[in-house]
């Protein structure tokens, strides 16, 4: 007869909690791979610890193209990954951010935050957040990390994620808007197939963070006074027509252009496509069309 320890209280999407309290996650461990040198494209990537206690770090992207004679645009990518799986140091999203840096011709510093359980929410809000103002810290030329001061613009700046990665973006952009971001300047921000309140997703998230202030939580559902007080110029928003979360993103488009922020918005959608679609292959006709028009829209002046 199983224990009663062995009872499954919680089956979420992507972990099940039993009734003595173990968290058991459905996926398996993310794969991690080193930086390199691409010999395709020529784009170079280090990896950079931002602080040890809470641990956060990064993977730092630089082109081909990058010298001490042109400063170019930096990009502040959040993986996603239902707050509780994938890395910035997976294959998946390294190999994404090496195409992007490449066509782009960008700086791009994609952070590694904390994860449920080991570290529920809001460690992946706080540590991205840290990540962003660590950037920061080296718009006056003197940070610790050479190649953001020696290759990025600081008056370019872009925040982008996707799912999960989405959501923390949309936080990172209020906090920019609130309270600043002394150095630097948010040029735009780009939400792929944004992880927003009104799905089955939304009671994981509430159990993933036990600080939350439930269904109306303003970073699961964007309340109106956040989205007018965004701390950029243009927002890109991508949805999928064959993603739960597509709603929920729309959403967010419509929101924020009635909140009376002064910025201007643009949405997307993948059609007959599911959530995420794109990282699986970055050769696939539609995968390329919206690396494309993230490329175009970071390029944009």
């Amino acid at each position: 007869m199983a224990s009663s320890g062995s009872e499954i209280t919680h089956k979420f999407r992507y972990f099940d909690v039993y009734k003595d309290g173990r968290v058991v996650l459905r996926h398996p461990i993310t794969e991690k791979i080193p930086p390199s040198d691409d010999p395709l494209t020529g784009v170079r990537s280090k990896d950079v610890i931002i602080s040890s206690e809470p641990p956060v770090s990064a993977r730092i992207f630089l082109p081909k193209s990058a010298d001490t004679t042109q400063k170019l645009p930096l990009l502040f990518y959040v993986h996603g990954g239902g707050f509780c799986k994938q890395s910035a140091f997976s294959r998946k999203y390294h190999n994404f951010l090496n195409t992007f840096v490449a066509e782009a011709n960008v700086v791009a510093v994609s952070v590694e935050y904390g994860l449920f359980p080991t570290r529920p929410i809001p460690a992946c809000y706080e540590d991205s957040w840290s990540g962003l103002q660590w950037v920061a810290s080296h718009s006056n030329g003197k940070g610790p990390e050479p190649w953001l001061n020696d290759h990025a613009d600081f008056q370019r700046v872009f925040v982008a994620g996707d799912s999960a990665g989405g959501n923390i973006s949309h936080t990172l952009l209020v906090r920019v808007g609130s309270i600043g971001l002394p150095g630097v300047k948010v040029v735009g921000a780009v939400l792929v197939h944004p992880y927003f309140g009104g799905t089955e997703f939304d009671q994981m998230w509430l159990y993933m963070c036990p600080t939350n202030s439930g269904l109306e939580d303003p970073r699961m559902s964007p309340n109106a006074g956040d989205l007018a007080k965004l701390g950029c110029k243009r927002v890109l928003v991508f949805v999928a027509e064959n993603d739960d979360l597509m709603d929920p993103g729309k959403r967010y488009y419509e929101e924020l252009k009635k909140s009376g922020w002064a910025g201007s918005v643009e949405i997307v959608e993948n059609s007959g496509e599911k959530h995420c679609f794109h990282l699986l292959n970055l050769k696939y006709e539609k995968a390329v069309d919206l690396i494309k028009k993230l490329v175009s829209f970071v390029k944009q002046e």
